[in-house]
């Protein structure tokens, strides 16, 4: 078992439901990630989504996308991603996954890549733009190496469809919430909880929620829908806007904080 499988066992024996925080590695530098993640498992974060900037996304809004053009120029790289990883495992066990394109795995090699992301201690990884037809492959390899192949369903998948997605993947069902892409939203889109109904129709893995979730009140609406709910651009906008200094990181973490508490109360 990953520490993904471990830590949705956890919460399903608890009757918790789980949490789980974005953030764009190397923004504002790779040094600030370890100090974020840190601060994410203080604040009760159960997984982190570590996202490997990349320079031309299909999925990300303005806040990620700026985010990822801000790790890019600060001289981020996917090696060094898993160096920070590597960096963080000798100091926090909490799950962390990537969130990727196939580009930089496919520049330094698939199962190179894999190999490296395994030994620096990551649990799973999603492939935004992989298709399920042309995925044998890399399911594989994650496979070979332990990683959790973290897969994507949204709104205008159909159930057929979805029924082809789960039967490879492992660790957890990522359902987005809405059609388009990244960013805060004020409210549930119509329709993602129904999408989430239908997704563990067809597999019995946790099931989580996200793209678009803002607030503690939509985080508590997406959590009961769902096994988890994941938070992205609000947690990325809170930390860039807080600045690096202490204070300022300790007031996004217990803003994270108040997001946790809000799922955690269900």
């Amino acid at each position: 078992m990953t520490r993904i499988d471990s830590t949705f066992a956890q919460l399903a024996k608890q009757g918790k439901k789980g949490f789980i925080a974005y953030i764009t590695a190397g923004d504002p530098s790779l040094a600030d990630t370890v100090d974020i993640v840190l601060r994410l498992e203080e604040a009760g974060v159960d997984i982190v989504e570590l996202g490997i900037p990349f320079s031309d996304p299909l999925a990300d809004g303005r806040v990620n996308q700026e985010s990822a053009n801000r790790a890019l120029d600060a001289g981020t790289t996917p090696a060094g991603v898993l160096d920070t990883i590597a960096a963080l495992r000798e100091r926090t066990q909490i799950p962390i996954m990537c969130y990727t394109y196939l580009n930089p795995y496919h520049a330094a090699g698939f199962e190179s890549m894999m190999r490296r992301s395994a030994k620096a201690g990551v649990d799973g990884l999603l492939f935004l733009d992989m298709p399920v037809e042309e995925s044998d492959e890399l399911v594989d390899l994650m496979r070979r190496y332990h990683l959790n192949n973290i897969s994507l369903v949204t709104p205008t998948t159909p159930p057929a469809r979805i029924k082809k997605i789960v039967q490879t993947a492992s660790g957890f069902i990522y359902c987005v919430s809405r059609i388009g892409v990244t960013g805060a939203q004020s409210e549930l889109a119509a329709g993602a909880e129904a999408l989430v109904r239908v997704t563990k129709k067809h597999s019995r893995l946790p099931v989580a929620l996200g793209f678009g979730v803002s607030t503690p009140e939509l985080a508590a609406q997406s959590a009961k829908a769902a096994d988890a709910v994941v938070v992205g651009s609000a947690i990325v906008q809170r930390f860039h806007a807080a600045g690096t200094s202490a204070a300022g990181r300790r007031r996004a973490a217990a803003w994270v904080g108040s997001m946790v508490n809000a799922v955690k109360e269900l």
